[in-house]
């Protein structure tokens, strides 16, 4: 016991029943079952959730596991579905009310499925299959139109929330962006540029002040990129390149990031988890999917993989991240 309050700084207390609030990593001794015990964070997996009303890929997407939003989406031969919006309860998806404008690969900017943004995209019901900067406002019942981004941009990402949010990557006609842009709540401000342009791409963070960028649309690959607010910063890679993720969830210094597509243009299953240093594989996707959506603001202890391409056509299915914290007895001292 000495030796551990020398390393620690203090000593081991003991509990008759387990104590409130367990952080990762804490010790303690069990009084009533004479062991001593630890928390450990459990192997997180994905399990089935509720279907969407309608299969889709390439979504707008945002909020939590038990308040997730999707609009928007292909196919590209539906084109009237390009308005529908789904809420999710942690049980199921109930459509609400459509977008004002039909659009495939927008990406979402919100923390939960009451208040958000639906950014950019492309026009389905256009011959041309426009490049929109549009950005429309949910306020948990309807859409509606707010301020343009400066720069056109379909299969980008979205972090942060509906009063502090972040824009970076895309496409702009045949090239990939690097551009990068903060909202303020009513207006978007051009910033730093990533250091690689980048389309189809996986995103996270909660705020404008920090974020996450990896996996791309035009390369199977595996960099990854850091926001500070300021500027942009290349971090580890993936454990495992592949291009049109979609999925990912969490903060800067905790997220997700799942499915995608390999060289070989076959979906995967992959997931990884960051820390905010480096990526560690984890259990993988029930389903193999790409241009999928996801929901999992404020960490990667929950979340959910939602639509996407599976096999060979759009999905409807939901997949549940749950990443659970258990204590653990280490020392039988009878």
């Amino acid at each position: 016991m000495s030796d551990y309050k020398a390393i620690h700084g203090v000593k081991i207390r003991d509990y008759t029943t387990d104590p409130d609030n367990l952080i990762e990593g804490q010790v303690w001794f069990d009084k009533t079952n004479k062991v001593l015990q630890f928390q450990e964070k459990g192997a997180g997996a994905f399990s089935s959730g509720g279907n969407l009303n309608q299969a889709r890929s390439d979504l707008c997407s945002w909020g939590t596991q038990t308040a997730a939003l999707i609009a928007g989406g292909g196919p590209a031969d539906q084109p009237g579905e390009g308005v529908r919006t789904e809420k999710y309860n942690g049980t199921s998806w109930t459509e609400v009310n459509d977008m004002n404008t039909g659009k495939a690969s927008p990406r979402g900017i919100g923390a939960v499925n009451t208040a958000g943004l639906c950014i950019g995209g492309y026009g389905l019901e256009a011959a041309s299959y426009a490049l929109y900067a549009l950005v429309e406002s949910f306020n948990g019942t309807s859409w509606t139109e707010t301020t343009d981004m400066n720069e056109v941009r379909n299969q980008g990402t979205g972090a942060g929330s509906i009063t502090s949010g972040l824009a970076f990557g895309g496409a702009q006609a045949t090239a990939a962006t690097a551009k990068t842009e903060v909202w303020n709540g009513s207006g978007w401000t051009e910033v730093g540029d990533m250091n690689s342009a980048r389309a189809h791409m996986t995103g996270f963070g909660v705020s404008s002040g920090s974020a996450i960028g990896c996996m791309e649309g035009t390369a199977v690959n595996a960099i990854t990129e850091l926001w500070n607010g300021t500027a942009w910063t290349e971090v580890n890679d993936l454990n495992t390149a592949r291009r049109q993720g979609g999925g990912g969830f969490g903060i800067a210094t905790a997220g997700l990031a799942f499915g995608g597509e390999n060289s070989s243009a076959a979906s995967v299953t992959n997931a990884e988890s960051w820390n905010g240093t480096s990526w560690t594989a984890e259990n993988a996707l029930s389903t193999a999917v790409r241009a999928v959506g996801a929901a999992g603001y404020g960490g990667n202890d929950s979340g959910l993989a939602a639509g996407g391409i599976a096999g060979g056509g759009q999905s409807n299915a939901t997949q549940e991240w749950n990443d659970p914290v258990l204590a653990v007895k280490t020392v039988d001292i009878d």
